[in-house]
Order: C-alpha cells, then sequence, then structure tokens
C-alpha cells in the first residue's frame, strides 16, 4: 500500500525540512501516540514505561543478550525482545502486523 502526502498534509511545514515523522498506532489494541519512525534505526524499541501500561507480564518477554548502542555511544542493557500486534492506518485502509 502506497502512503502518500497531499497539499493539505505540509500545511504550516517550513520547506525544505528534514523533521521526524511521528504517528499514532494501536499496539494490543492500546492506542499508542507520538511513534517516532527513524528509518536509520536498526532497533524497534518500546520504552519500559510504555510497556508496563499495556500490563503484558514481563515474563512474556524474551532474553535477548546483545546489547544496544544510545545515540551517545553508551550501552544500553534491554529488558528483553517481545512479539506485538501493530495496527496502521484506518479502515478500510488499514495494515495488522507484527513486531518484534
Amino acid at each position: 500500500e502506497v502512503i502518500s502526502f497531499s497539499e493539505a498534509d505540509y500545511e504550516g511545514v517550513r520547506l525544505p525540512h528534514d523533521d521526524p515523522v511521528v504517528v499514532t498506532l494501536l499496539v494490543e489494541l492500546f492506542t499508542m501516540k507520538r511513534i517516532l519512525i527513524d528509518n536509520g534505526s536498526s532497533a524497534d524499541i518500546l520504552y519500559k514505561h510504555a510497556f508496563d501500561q499495556l500490563r503484558i507480564p514481563a515474563d512474556q518477554l524474551k532474553p535477548v543478550k546483545t546489547p544496544l548502542v544510545g545515540f551517545a555511544g553508551e550501552t544500553i542493557h534491554h529488558l528483553g525482545s517481545i512479539n506485538l500486534s501493530v495496527v496502521a492506518g484506518t479502515a478500510p485502509c488499514q495494515m495488522q502486523v507484527e513486531m518484534t
């Protein structure tokens, strides 16, 4: 499915720009706002506070031994990984995927 933007989407945007894209998605039946899309990232990160609000038991996290390297070069040890159902768009133009 093609994602496109119309002239109306540029209202209030100063061109040229390199602003990040921020979206709202349905994650495990919860509306999650302010999701940053970073096409340069190789990781999908869910902060612990957001994970806690999903009310998923922590024992469903799968252990992962590879640490992440933060934006400032620091090593970050994460709690694990989990597969979550994510819905983007609204019917009839909607897509559901499972993300890790």
